[in-house]
């Protein structure tokens, strides 16, 4: 049947699509909604990834990846710079918990009054000097390998985070060790390389194993299976195919395993991937670009001029038949350039065989966009990895105070959040640890009826963790700003200390024995000690001078 107009004429079918059922849209048919669906545009038609699982599109090729990025990191600056200062931006030499119990959550859930701000300070200082003697122990009991301190494994820790895309330990019990002269603690960390954490006999994932994490109806983490030794180890074959089925905790809620990683998915289980995944194929020819560019540079360099000849060997031995006359010709030309040596000065002027004549070679390497193409490179590596340019290519020629600091506190942000993720996945449990068999053994200040601390883990081992210096690009005009934010309530002298990697009671404390030191020696308190007054109500030399120009 066709459908006529008012003139009798048919009437065309509409040109309005018609809604795809889904079937018909997996096959292709009808007009995408979205150009992100469309399939037929020629810049998307080959395009088409698989919809993979959390698990399975990592797991299977972790190895590789991973293999690939610590090639890369060994052998490329720009990778191995870019470790080397988020490592020292976020963990530093001086990496250590500024211990707070929460004495509020501790009294309103057990009713004693003793739980109060002043107990939590007291408990802090006691809390963080048996830290420091387990983690600074020059003897290094806190390592089981007994190699590093705290600080260096968490570094090292971190490193493994970025690069191989996990972080792994097992908190170790060695009570063998414990004893005078030797260790005081038999608590001890031992760094596992994430490439051992897999399925027995490199089994595909279950429902219950993924990547060697053991998981239960929830997904959650029960235990981890961790080869007995490296792949790689040659001298451990045997140990290699074995794995070992260690729990995530205790009974009682203590960590065995710490296992950390940046989740991207919901379901995930495995990091795997690294900061450098992204970025791996355009770093590595980036860097064969740079090796490229540089041997053409040398080769440049080395072959700047030549002498050109209108015989060739082989071409005159053919003609001629032998090369006796060639011969006469090529030792006729050694010795007239053996007798002139022609000498201007120290330099000597080439005089050359009729036929003779000198070429250069001209000079085009390094190539003229080279510098800012490899900028363009760069500026996409440190987007990917949270530096700033400045920072991923060391310079800062084109940079001003504003576009410094911007950027710098831009990679900042990235930076404490990385550290603050670290922080919570990986040091606060090992930290926890350490307190659990410190409040064991060491005199604390607990009031009265305190209960155990394994009954309140995360209220007794609340902890703020210190890194590195944030540092200043324009001292004087930060230090302003700093005061004003304290003088004005919008800061404190706790927050300001530990952006420069220091603890203000500390500060204080040295601040207390310099007044006193100046006092002690008859040397006028200077106004920066806030003193306001010298001995005897007098104005301090410092405070005498108000008009540097009237002096």
């Amino acid at each position: 049947m066709t459908i006529l107009d008012a003139k009798g004429l048919p009437i065309a079918p509409s040109s309005r699509p018609t809604m795809p059922n889904r079937a018909n849209a997996l096959a292709g048919g009808g007009n995408a909604p979205y150009d992100a669906a469309d399939i037929h545009g020629e810049h998307v038609s080959a395009w088409h990834p698989y919809l993979y699982s959390p698990d399975g599109e990592l797991n299977m090729y972790r190895d590789r990846i991973v293999a690939r990025v610590r090639d890369l990191v060994r052998n490329d600056g720009w990778a191995s710079g870019a470790v080397t200062r988020i490592l020292d931006n976020a963990i530093g030499g001086h990496y250590r918990p500024l211990v707070r119990p929460d004495y509020r959550a501790l009294r309103q859930i057990t009713g004693i009054d003793g739980f109060d701000a002043e107990w939590a300070a007291a408990f802090g200082n006691a809390a963080e000097a048996h830290y420091r003697a387990w983690a600074n122990d020059p003897a290094h009991y806190c390592d089981a390998q007994r190699g590093q301190s705290v600080t260096q494994m968490m570094r090292l820790a971190l490193r493994h985070k970025l690069v191989d895309g996990d972080a792994l330990a097992q908190v170790a019990w060695i009570p063998g060790r414990v004893g005078p002269g030797r260790a005081r603690y038999a608590t001890a960390i031992q760094l596992i390389d994430p490439d051992r954490l897999s399925n027995p006999q490199l089994q595909f994932d279950t429902q219950t194993n993924r990547g060697g994490v053991q998981v239960d109806e929830f997904g959650a983490a029960y235990a981890y299976w961790i080869r007995q030794a490296h792949q790689g180890d040659w001298w451990a074959a045997a140990k290699s195919v074995e794995w070992k089925s260690v729990p995530r905790e205790t009974s009682w809620g203590r960590p065995i395993i710490v296992h950390d990683f940046d989740r991207d998915r919901a379901a995930q289980h495995r990091g795997g991937a690294g900061i450098f995944a992204p970025i791996l194929q355009r770093m590595k020819m980036l860097a064969k670009y740079d090796a490229v560019e540089l041997d053409a540079a040398i080769i440049n360099s080395i072959f700047g001029a030549y002498i050109e000849s209108p015989f060739d060997p082989q071409l005159v031995e053919q003609a001629i038949g032998e090369a006796s006359d060639l011969n006469a010709y090529q030792d006729a030309r050694a010795d007239f350039h053996g007798e002139r040596k022609t000498m201007l000065g120290e330099s000597r002027l080439p005089i050359l065989f009729p036929g003779e004549k000198i070429n250069a070679v001209a000079s085009e390497r390094p190539n003229g966009n080279f510098v800012a193409f490899e900028k363009s490179f760069l500026r996409n590596f440190a987007s990917a990895t949270g530096l700033s340019a400045q920072q991923m290519s060391h310079d800062w020629s084109d940079t001003n105070y504003s576009s410094a600091r911007g950027a710098l506190l831009e990679a900042f942000k990235t930076m404490s959040r990385r550290r603050d993720d670290f922080t919570q996945g990986f040091a606060q449990p090992i930290f926890a640890c350490f307190l659990e068999e410190s409040m064991e053994i060491d005199e604390y200040p607990l009031p009265p009826g305190a209960p155990p601390f394994h009954e309140f883990r995360a209220l007794y081992s609340r902890a703020t963790w210190m890194g590195p210096a944030r540092g200043w690009i324009d001292p004087v005009a930060e230090k302003k700003g700093a005061i004003l934010g304290m003088d004005a309530g919008l800061s404190t002298l706790q927050m300001e200390s530990i952006e420069q990697g220091q603890d203000w009671e500390e500060t204080l404390d040295q601040r207390a024995r310099e007044i006193e030191g100046f006092k002690s020696r008859g040397i006028p308190v200077p106004s920066w000690a806030g003193m306001g007054l010298g001995d005897g109500g007098q104005p301090t030399a410092t405070e005498t001078i108000k008009d540097p120009e009237a002096t």
